[in-house]
């Protein structure tokens, strides 16, 4: 059983999953942050299935593009309870969660940077990448992408719509990421790919604004 959490944007969500079944995820709203929410929603969803961390194989969290805040949050949460627990943790991308919704050999998943970019990249059928996860303006994203055999992922494709080829398929993945992280995170430790969660870390494609505008003294 592995539990998975995202709370990369206001819009998160915790699941349950077991043997790459899905079995209760929750959908969470926090626009003033998670990080005094958080662990409240976990232990209801544990007492409500009759289980406990202890029973956890694996923990599993969206590592980013997201809020940098939030990125942290929820690393720290599965990094936390893995370490009480002994077990291990896989960080899934939030681009690469998107893939898991998709059904075409290529998926352009897409998600909103702020300041008028994206955050973008191309995974295959089998959740690999294809296109490197970056950051960048979308018309300038756009050129860097096959000219077929693809298609779009995003919660919400609506303002790039009238840039793209109508032909191209779009998905509109929902905003609970929770469970697709728990299903990627399943797969991921049946191959031994699950991390000791010293070794996890965030993946937040842009620099933060610290980093951006930090000047030597």
């Amino acid at each position: 059983m592995i539990l998975s959490i995202d709370t990369t944007s206001e819009s998160g969500s915790i699941a349950l999953t077991e043997a790459n079944v899905v079995i209760e995820e929750i959908a969470l709203h926090a626009p003033d942050g998670f990080g005094h929410v958080l662990f409240g929603h976990i232990q209801h969803l544990l007492e409500k299935n009759g289980t406990t961390v202890h029973q956890m194989e694996c923990f599993a969290a969206a590592s980013g593009p997201g809020s940098f805040t939030g990125v942290r949050v929820g690393l720290a949460a599965v990094k936390g309870l893995a370490e009480a627990t002994g077990k291990r943790v896989v960080a899934v991308s939030n681009l690469r969660a998107l893939a898991f919704f998709g059904t075409a050999p290529l998926r352009a998943t897409v998600l909103d940077a702020r300041r008028g970019e994206v955050y973008g990249a191309v995974y295959n059928d089998r959740l690999e990448i294809a296109s490197a996860e970056t950051v960048m303006k979308f018309p300038a994203w756009l050129d860097t992408l096959p000219k077929r055999g693809f298609e779009f992922l995003a919660v919400d494709f609506s303002p790039f719509r009238a840039s793209v080829d109508a032909n191209i398929p779009v998905i509109t993945a929902p905003r609970s990421f929770a469970a697709a992280i728990g299903q990627i995170a399943s797969s991921e430790y049946r191959h031994g790919h699950a991390r000791d969660p010293a070794e996890i870390d965030a993946n937040y494609v842009r620099r933060s604004d610290a980093e951006l505008f930090w000047t030597e003294p």
